[in-house]
């Protein structure tokens, strides 16, 4: 049974809920995250432990500050993981092939959203959405005008998603496969004026 007819509470997350956002992060970032948590992990070290370990820091940005947690009655629906985007998109070239694309696509002086997961009962009620709603908002109290994010072109209802709250393509990488990023093709990065 889903709690899905109550309203939706957001609020920031909680640095013991860094598990649960590295949970969702592996699932919003279609297999990206693990691939780079499979180059941290210490030997022996479970990926998702690798994960729980980046998000409970609180001074980068793949920390739990930066993420925002949507409930509804009571149980964590999903959540949003989205910071300042301001260093210079200028890629080292020897930096890791598989990597590169997604930092190419960086957009400066941007509020970056950087991955939003949401459980598959809660789905399809709007939670999307007021994600995007409140990284507007983060945005524009931190004076900066545009809102950017990077999505898969085959993530089809993503970028649908996207596209009706006024995001449009700017630039694409091709994708470096890897087994385990779930998608090929394209990254689009997409942004949306304030």
């Amino acid at each position: 049974m889903t709690h899905s007819h109550q309203a939706p509470h957001f609020r920031p997350a909680r640095k013991s809920e860094s598990r649960i956002i590295a949970q969702l992060y592996s699932t919003a970032s279609d297999g990206v995250a693990d691939y780079v948590w499979t180059q941290l992990a210490q030997p022996g070290e479970d990926i998702l432990d690798v994960g729980t370990r980046r998000y409970a820091r609180d001074d980068t940005e793949f920390s739990y500050r930066n993420c925002t947690m949507a409930e509804v009655g009571g149980e964590v629906a999903g959540m949003m993981v989205a910071y300042s985007m301001t260093h210079n998109p200028d890629p080292d070239p020897d930096m890791d092939p598989v990597l590169r694309p997604f930092a190419i696509l960086e957009q400066p002086d941007s509020y970056y959203i950087c991955g939003v997961a949401i459980y598959p009962q809660y789905r399809n009620h709007g939670l999307g959405s007021r994600f995007i709603e409140i990284a507007q908002h983060d945005a524009l109290a931190r004076d900066l005008a545009q809102l950017s994010l990077i999505v898969f072109e085959n993530n089809t209802r993503a970028k649908r998603l996207y596209e009706r709250h006024g995001f449009y393509e700017t630039a694409r990488q091709p994708v470096v496969p890897h087994p385990l990023i779930h998608h090929t093709g394209d990254a689009l990065l997409m942004v949306k004026d304030l």
